[in-house]
C-alpha cells in the first residue's frame, strides 16, 4: 500500500501544479473548505510554487458548529441532510468563496472566484449503512454555477480515501473552470 500512496502523492503534486497553472493563466483565485481531508487539499495547492498568486484562504471545518459559524452552513441543512451531503458541500463551497470575515472583499462580496469543499467519512469509524466509509461529497462553485460530485470510494484505508478525495477535488476544479 505504501507504493500506492507514494504514487498518489506524486500524481496529486502534478494535478495540483496543473490546477495552479490553470488558475494563474486565467487570473482566477481559489478558496477551500475541508472536513474529512483536514487541509490536504489546501496543502496540495500551496505546495506548488506560485500558488500565492491564486490561493487566498483555506478552512478546515470538522465540527458542525464551525461549518455553521464560519462557512454559513444552515443548521436546517445539517439536521435534514447531515454534514456528509451534497447540500452541506454546496453551502460550504459557497461559504468559503464568500467568506464574510475576509478584509477587502470585492464589490460582489466574493473573496475568491472559485470555492471548493470536501466533506465525507474517511473512517475507520463513522460509517453507516446509509453513508458507509468512503462516502464523500465535493462541491465547486464559481460565478453562478455549482458542480457537485458524490464519491463512494471503495476502500477502508483512511489515507487512501483522503488522498483520492483531494485528487477528485482538483479534477473538479479543472472541470468547473473548463465548462
Amino acid at each position: 500500500m505504501n507504493t500506492l500512496i507514494n504514487n498518489m502523492h506524486y500524481n496529486l503534486d502534478k494535478t495540483a501544479q496543473n490546477v495552479v497553472q490553470l488558475l494563474c493563466g486565467l487570473n482566477l483565485t481559489l478558496t477551500t473548505a475541508e472536513s474529512c481531508t483536514g487541509g490536504l487539499l489546501s496543502g496540495a495547492v500551496t505546495g506548488v510554487p506560485g500558488s500565492s498568486e491564486v490561493f487566498g484562504l483555506g478552512i478546515v471545518a470538522y465540527a458542525n458548529k464551525i461549518k455553521e459559524k464560519l462557512l454559513g452552513v444552515k443548521p436546517e441543512t445539517l439536521e435534514k441532510f447531515g454534514a456528509v451531503s451534497a447540500q452541506c458541500a454546496a453551502e460550504m463551497a459557497l461559504g468559503v468563496r464568500k467568506y464574510p470575515y475576509a478584509e477587502d472583499c470585492p464589490e460582489n462580496g466574493a473573496v475568491a472566484d472559485i470555492g471548493i469543499s470536501i466533506t465525507g467519512i474517511a473512517g475507520p469509524g463513522g460509517g453507516t449503512s446509509e453513508k458507509p466509509i468512503g462516502t464523500v461529497f465535493l462541491a465547486c462553485t464559481c460565478e453562478n454555477k455549482t458542480n457537485i460530485l458524490h464519491l463512494q470510494i471503495n476502500s477502508k484505508d483512511r489515507q487512501y480515501i483522503r488522498l483520492e478525495s483531494v485528487r477528485q477535488a482538483l479534477i473538479l476544479i479543472q472541470n468547473t473552470i473548463d465548462g
